[in-house]
């Protein structure tokens, strides 16, 4: 879908922060492993993983899923410390991450690599053993995804780096129905797909603001190989795909009567949001265009899965009136 140009020329790969020298160990602290972790990733993995646990009706033990979400989180955060161990170079060159804990020389390195791979094994064998192994290999294969293939190779390959990566990202409720069912169903498939489709609007609206830091950093964002105009035709072509696959749960039937309304609402805010972005080129107007769809992708997102999980998790699910989707009860 990307049509692409040969101006860019990606500035060399600057050379990797040195780790801490202190001597008697390290200089880091709690809260330092803590940022390794991504804590507000972190969340919105844990988030979504309930929420793809509870729209599949599983009979599961409560302590059983409680055990495999803290095993995800873990997961979740096992990821997020390898992808700052891999990219510490250019952490240190974008303004946005220069005092993650690495290129701040808080935590060394070969810190931050034993610190991922410790959580990412104790995270795959704690859900195979408290769930199934089906899901525990569905998260091993998610940390690898998140940390050796879109870290270490599309990052810094492509400019759909985050459109094959956002993969990643939107596999946390597939691994919550596969810990809780053994299996896969249509309802956490498209919650994937929503996540999936979510991720090229959310990133690249940030990445129109900050071109100038992924220029620094080499990394080849759609805005500064494709250039802007480009970037924001491509975003409001994933919003129309993005947009029905938000509106699916409600012909499948898990998005209830709350979930129509307020999912039909935040879609038509979305397309007026992404519309602007596309229309608006020039100057301050079209920075905080951009601003204002890349805060609204947020809590878009978060109010779909929010509502699925008060339907589906608090008892508020009702039926759509027949008259509203024909053929629905």
């Amino acid at each position: 879908m990307t049509v692409m140009t040969d101006s860019y020329a990606a500035p060399a790969t600057p050379a990797p922060s040195p780790a801490p020298t202190a001597i008697g160990g390290s200089t880091a602290e709690a809260g330092d492993f803590l940022a390794l972790l991504k804590p507000r990733v972190m969340f919105l993995v844990v988030f979504t993983a309930l929420v793809g646990m509870v729209v599949v009706d599983s009979a599961v033990h409560p302590v059983v899923a409680f055990a495999a979400l803290v095993a995800i989180a873990v997961g979740a955060g096992a990821s997020g410390a390898l992808n700052m161990w891999w990219d510490a170079d250019i952490d240190a060159v974008m303004t946005r991450t220069a005092k993650r804990p690495i290129p701040a020389g808080r935590v060394g390195g070969g810190e931050a690599l034993a610190f991922g791979v410790t959580l990412s094994i104790g995270s795959v064998l704690t859900l195979g053993l408290v769930a199934n192994w089906f899901a525990a290999g569905f998260l091993a294969f998610t940390i690898f995804f998140y940390a050796v293939v879109y870290s270490m190779w599309l990052k810094r390959a492509t400019p759909q780096n985050i459109v094959i990566g956002g993969a990643a990202g939107a596999f946390p409720p597939m691994v919550a129905d596969a810990a809780v069912t053994g299996s896969l169903g249509i309802e956490t498939l498209v919650l994937f797909s929503i996540i999936f489709l979510w991720t090229p609007p959310h990133f690249w609206a940030l990445a129109l603001v900050k071109s100038g830091d992924y220029a620094r950093a080499g990394v080849p964002m759609l805005p500064n190989v494709a250039g802007p105009d480009e970037t924001r035709r491509q975003i409001w072509l994933y919003t129309l795909a993005f947009v029905p696959a938000t509106l699916a749960p409600i012909p499948l039937g898990f998005g209830g009567l709350a979930y129509t309304v307020i999912g039909g609402a935040t879609a038509v805010a979305m397309l007026g949001l992404t519309w602007r972005v596309y229309r608006v080129r020039e100057g301050e107007a079209a920075a905080k265009a951009a601003q204002r769809l890349f805060g609204f992708t947020i809590l878009h997102l978060f109010i779909l899965f929010a509502v699925l999980l008060a339907e589906h998790g608090l008892g508020l699910y009702s039926a759509v009136p027949a008259l509203v989707i024909p053929g629905l009860s």
